[in-house]
């Protein structure tokens, strides 16, 4: 349907609406939300799954489907009637949500969140109030069931990504999007209602208008999961909003796409990023090795952010075996040198191509991912240093004096991929702004 200029404006208004004032729902004081958030600074490294029918086509959840995405432009290269009806065939006989958990702790990460609901809107549970969902394929099999059960059993952390605009719900952005809203909310109340505890809750954008009844929503879920995790998405009504990435009440952290997020230790954060070139799983695709992916994580981890990197399942419910070795080398380099990514923040040094800084209670790693000469100069620091080693076993020089830090180190015994120094302070440093290294 064709919407009228009015309700189109009508809805450009609701989006920005959405970004406007809020009354937090959760009554908190800032150290009790830095204790509820604690959990996720300290984990660093988690798996994003995107999986559903779409993966028979080997082409991008949602974005390839076609049809019109009210509120936004563009279509996809999929007709709607072939897309809509994937789930028509969609058997997944070897999903085992046991191995999805294992290879996520096998390559060191965190937490978990699973795709509950794209923009496609089909549902990866047999949901009672939606019928366009899993039970409803001749796999019937409650996805996000077994996948909540086999973490808990684990003991890792999971959340949902759900996304709000549906591109095929007739109600969803029209005149009647009261009624979807009604519809989103019996997702969630599903989703966070049914499945024991859950720890995150991932909203999405697709950059259009954001009529979700935020107010309503926010105190749903909270009072559902009163523990739970919200990225900042919910929120947003337009690119621009997208773009600014701005927390407001209800939320608690950033979310850069495809891009590690820049140095913020004053806001939380959380890059998003494929290991793959799309979200959803691709044939014979071009996939990150494990050295790029553990300078995304080091780059994250030392500007003070977190990483959820995608792995996209294939059709048969099966991680690539390709993606399964990439995330077991990067678990092995972090069986090493955790302790330099784990519970730690960014800083005291500002992060930038040399490379960054970690830091926990008195003990500094220097993160030097290139030296730039025989040796790194950083600024001083309002602490004396009383030990110093290299994470790899190398013979490391460190030097202080009132004009910097001097680090060296012989070029036979650095790590190419990532130097690590463990730099032992005489006492934690004060609360400080991030110093700037010349690169």
């Amino acid at each position: 349907m064709k919407h009228p200029a009015v309700l189109v404006l009508c809805l450009l208004l609701l989006g920005g609406l959405s970004f406007a004032q809020q009354e937090p729902v959760l009554k908190e004081t800032q150290k009790q939300k830095e204790e509820r958030l604690r959990w996720w600074r300290e984990a660093r490294f988690g798996m994003f799954i995107h999986w559903g029918p779409v993966s028979l086509k080997g082409t991008e959840i949602s974005w390839s489907r076609g049809g019109e995405r009210r509120g936004i432009q563009g279509k996809g290269e999929v007709p709607l009637e072939i897309y809509d009806n994937l789930y028509r065939q969609f058997d997944p006989v070897k999903f085992n949500a046991e191995e999805w958990v294992a290879i996520a702790r096998s390559a060191g990460m965190k937490y978990m969140v699973l795709t509950a609901k794209h923009c496609d809107g089909f549902c990866l549970w047999r949901s009672k109030v939606d019928p366009y969902n899993i039970g409803e394929s001749p796999f019937k099999r409650d996805v996000c069931g077994e996948f909540s059960a086999a973490a808990r059993k684990a003991g890792m952390r999971i959340g949902w990504y759900y996304s709000p605009m549906d591109w095929r719900d007739p109600d969803c952005r029209t005149e009647r999007n009261g009624l979807y809203v009604i519809l989103m909310q019996r997702h969630l109340r599903e989703l966070l209602g049914n499945y024991g505890r859950i720890d995150l809750l991932w909203f999405d954008t697709d950059g259009g208008p954001a009529p979700w009844d935020q107010a309503q929503t926010y105190r749903l879920v909270r009072t559902l999961q009163p523990r739970l995790i919200i990225n900042n998405r919910l929120d947003m009504g337009s690119t621009d909003n997208y773009n600014k990435q701005e927390i407001l009440p209800n939320a608690d952290y950033q979310t850069p796409e495809q891009r590690v997020g820049a140095f913020d230790d004053q806001h939380p954060w959380e890059t998003c990023m494929t290991l793959g070139t799309q979200w959803s799983w691709k044939p014979d695709d071009r996939i990150k090795s494990s050295g790029e992916c553990i300078r995304i994580l080091v780059q994250c981890a030392t500007g003070d952010g977190n990483l959820l990197l995608n792995v996209g399942p294939m059709p048969t419910g099966e991680i690539e075996p390709r993606q399964v070795a990439v995330l077991k080398d990067v678990g092995i380099w972090l069986k090493k040198y955790g302790e330099s990514i784990y519970g730690t923040r960014g800083g005291p040094y500002r992060n930038g191509e040399w490379g960054g800084s970690t830091r926990r209670g008195n003990v500094i790693y220097l993160h030097i991912l290139k030296w730039s000469d025989d040796r790194l100069t950083l600024p001083p620091l309002p602490a004396k240093i009383k030990k110093s080693r290299a994470l790899n076993g190398g013979t490391v020089k460190v030097a202080g004096t009132a004009d910097g830090i001097m680090v060296s180190m012989a070029r036979a015994e650095r790590d190419t991929l990532d130097t690590i120094v463990r730099l032992e302070l005489d006492r934690p440093l004060p609360r400080m702004e991030a110093l700037k290294v010349r690169d």
